[in-house]
């Protein structure tokens, strides 16, 4: 703890001391509200979005073939994972009670994570309000017309820049290259090589940075209001972000209800979302507690180098205070969820929605990744793993918070979902690296 301020939060918030010492930590959020806080974004904005995606799914399909059968829908499965609950259960000594499922973002098409959502919205919402605007296109026209020549040099004129620790970076660089945009990905010194390797092969710029994730994206914040032609997509506080990540809600919603698992006062649903700056888990998490109110129960899930979401709610300063304030170093094998700083947009927003946060130890990252390879056949990168821990912590270190909210004996009839946050574009070697470290971690 460096200064007075950051002592008086220690005195303050006695898991403060356990969070700078790099424990894990199941923070309960005891300001969520049955009905949340009224914020500046509502769910108009994510139904706009919905009925913009349906927009452009005849130009999805002409230039992604594997969109046809889905009809140009970029979305992703839920599975049942009864194997990897036992595995869990054994591996730490733990009942959780109720089922377990995955939802499969790390398998959705185009750029294989959940970025795939919010940043390809983006994206296509950037590059219609352009065509709009130039008169090329109109609302009621077929979007597939954007495929043609005419529209790839009209989108080069234009840059998109994002920052990016990986994956946010591979879904605008994947979508703007393939509408005509020059593409600019600022990517921290976490960001895999294959992502920046797979980035240039793609035609994006890739500048890299020694520094973390909060300077890539200054960085590119500022170089893209030198440039008018430039459209910055920033993680830390886009709407239209928020907006493609929260209409995930509206599909699981749709899902759920096919695969006749019910959600209400007498069967919860638990929700664990990996968390970096915040915007993805964010997005989804406000959609889901406008869908399913007080009867869902979200958590953030963070690694204990890096639990930028965990200390901005626990202290009410959001984005005013870094995980370096507290002596950690933010260097994570999660590189994804390597961010020091939480969005100061999604954190305030956050407040009242979700019930919690967890933080969890690199090596539970890789014991789990071992698990689901040899229970489920299933790979996810490390990231996405966090997810996974998420039932072990509630049922270890959640039980007053299930005792408050009476759901103590209703937990036989719970539904708890893992999102599945990444992983499908991994390459097979770095796989092998990832899975002979989780053998290692295992066999301790």
């Amino acid at each position: 703890m460096k200064n007075e301020r950051n002592h008086e939060l220690l005195e303050q918030y006695p898991q403060l001391k356990e969070l700078a010492k790099k424990d894990t930590v199941f923070w309960e959020n005891t300001n969520r509200m049955k009905k949340p806080k009224t914020m500046h974004f509502t769910m108009s904005e994510v139904e706009d979005a919905e009925e913009t995606l349906q927009r452009f799914s005849s130009y999805l399909k002409v230039v992604f073939p594997e969109l046809v059968k889905s009809d140009g829908l970029i979305e992703s499965t839920i599975e049942e994972m009864a194997e990897m609950k036992n595995a869990l259960e054994q591996r730490y000594d733990v009942s959780i009670p109720g089922q377990l499922l995955l939802k499969c973002d790390h398998n959705l098409p185009i750029s294989g994570s959940i970025k795939a959502r919010g940043g390809i919205y983006e994206v296509l919402k950037h590059a219609e309000r352009l065509a709009l605007a130039s008169g090329k296109l109109k609302v009621e026209d077929d979007y597939a017309v954007l495929a043609t020549e005419a529209f790839q040099s009209f989108f080069r004129h234009y840059t998109i820049a994002v920052g990016s620790t990986g994956n946010l970076g591979l879904s605008i660089g994947i979508m703007g290259k393939k509408l005509g945009f020059n593409v600019v990905v600022h990517m921290s010194s976490d960001a895999k090589k294959w992502k920046k390797d797979l980035l240039r092969e793609k035609g994006a710029t890739v500048i890299e940075y020694e520094a973390d994730y909060s300077v890539a994206v200054e960085q590119g914040r500022q170089e893209a209001i030198q440039d008018p032609m430039c459209h910055f997509i920033d993680d830390e506080n886009s709407k239209d972000l928020f907006a493609g990540y929260a209409v995930a809600a509206k599909r699981l919603k749709g899902q759920l209800e096919k695969a006749n698992i019910t959600v209400n006062s007498a069967h919860p649903l638990f929700v664990y979302l990996p968390c970096g700056v915040g915007g993805g888990p964010g997005g989804v998490a406000y959609g889901l507690r406008e869908l399913f109110g007080e009867h869902v129960h979200i958590f953030f899930a963070e690694p204990v180098a890096s639990p930028c979401m965990t200390l901005g709610l626990m202290t009410g300063l959001h984005d005013e205070i870094s995980v370096e304030d507290i002596g950690l170093d933010n260097k994570t094998e999660a590189d994804g969820l390597a961010v020091g700083r939480a969005s100061k947009f999604v954190g305030k927003v956050m407040d009242t929605y979700i019930s919690g946060c967890y933080t969890v130890k690199d090596e539970e990252l890789f014991t789990s990744l071992a698990l689901a390879m040899e229970s489920e056949e299933l790979f996810l990168e490390p990231s996405a793993h966090a997810g996974m821990f998420g039932p072990i912590q509630l049922m270890k270190n959640g039980q007053k918070y299930l005792e408050k909210h009476h759901l103590t004996d209703k937990m036989v009839q719970a539904t708890h979902i893992v999102w599945g946050t990444g992983g499908s574009m991994v390459p097979i070697e770095m796989r092998e690296d990832y899975l002979k470290k989780s053998r290692q971690h295992c066999n301790h």
